[in-house]
């Protein structure tokens, strides 16, 4: 059978509308042939989704994102995506949207809850819940971060801006004169140590003589000590205390009042005796001084003068 150009035309113009309808689906992430399960969640955000997206149930692949708009009230972000037929689990099980990798945008994971009497169904919504992603997590920790960082940046703007009130102009010069007598002090201290340096240098011979005088001295100290170890301080020491004792023996005798020193510092009688005749020898001093010639007979020519009778 010899078919027509028009004919051959024709056919080759279907063709190329089929092979683009079957495109178009394959890119959606569709078919036309495809008689999988079709189900539906409902997210607050999916940035990051694209159509052809990978469903997965623990990590294998079961199924592709084939729609993604708004839902009825525009509030909510309705993804559609194709479940394999053979799978069997509730419509209670849970579409957690995670972040696939850095680079592989987002994907659909189905946490399974298997209950018999509620089997997932075409066009059934299934709960949704959205995993954190590390750029989510990352943002999370710095959040805190940045927010301390810019605590600590206005305390520091607060800080500068004190101290640029403090250091006014005259503070500046005050500040400025400060240095400045501190390098001369520093200055000082310098041209001091040069100056010890340099009389340490003059006189490190006499500072020799000492150190090897003292060290002289050091040695006949020791010798000194040595000598006085070996002296026989024990017999000294018992000298001393015999001696001691005697002595306290000899003053508890003069207490006593025995022998002549102790009757002499004991007896009363004694020394108001003693007393009487000071008195007395006292009497005739005192009279021989007044009377001398009552007691002394003396002539130049040897007579013998006549003494006057005393009157009563």
């Amino acid at each position: 059978m010899i078919l027509s150009r028009e004919v051959k035309t024709a056919i080759f113009i279907l063709g190329c509308v089929a092979i683009f309808i079957f495109g178009y689906g394959f890119l959606k992430g569709t078919s036309l042939l495809d008689n999988s399960t079709q189900a539906y969640a409902l997210y607050e955000d999916v940035e990051g989704l694209v159509l052809g997206a990978n469903v997965t149930i623990n990590g294998m692949k079961v199924g592709k994102i084939n729609s993604i708009d708004f839902d009825e009230n525009y509030d909510k972000i309705k993804v559609g995506f194709t479940l394999r037929n053979d799978l069997s689990f509730s419509k209670n099980s849970t579409a957690e949207l995670y972040e696939a990798g850095l680079i592989g945008g987002k994907a659909i994971a189905i946490i399974t809850v298997y209950d018999d009497s509620n089997q997932v169904q075409d066009g059934d919504i299934l709960p949704s819940q959205i995993k954190p992603g590390l750029t989510e997590l990352v943002n999370r920790q710095i959040a805190p971060l940045q927010s301390k960082i810019e605590g600590l940046l206005t305390s520091a703007d607060s800080l500068f801006a004190g101290v640029s009130n403090v250091l006014n102009y005259e503070t500046q010069n005050n500040l400025k004169i400060t240095l400045e007598n501190l390098t001369k002090s520093i200055q000082n201290v310098s041209e001091l140590t040069n100056s010890m340096n340099r009389i340490v240098d003059r006189n490190e011979k006499n500072f020799n003589g000492t150190m090897n005088y003292l060290q002289a001295t050091t040695k006949n100290l020791s010798q000194l000590t040595d000598s006085l170890n070996q002296m026989p301080l024990n017999a000294t020491i018992n000298s001393l205390a015999e001696t001691a004792e005697d002595f306290s023996l000899l003053i508890s005798r003069l207490e006593s009042g025995e022998g002549t020193a102790g009757k002499l510092l004991n007896d009363d009688q004694l020394y108001t005796k003693l007393l009487g005749s000071s008195e007395a020898l006292e009497a005739l001093l005192n009279d021989l001084k007044a009377n001398p010639k009552k007691y002394v007979h003396f002539s130049i020519f040897g007579r013998k003068e006549t003494v006057a009778p005393e009157k009563n």
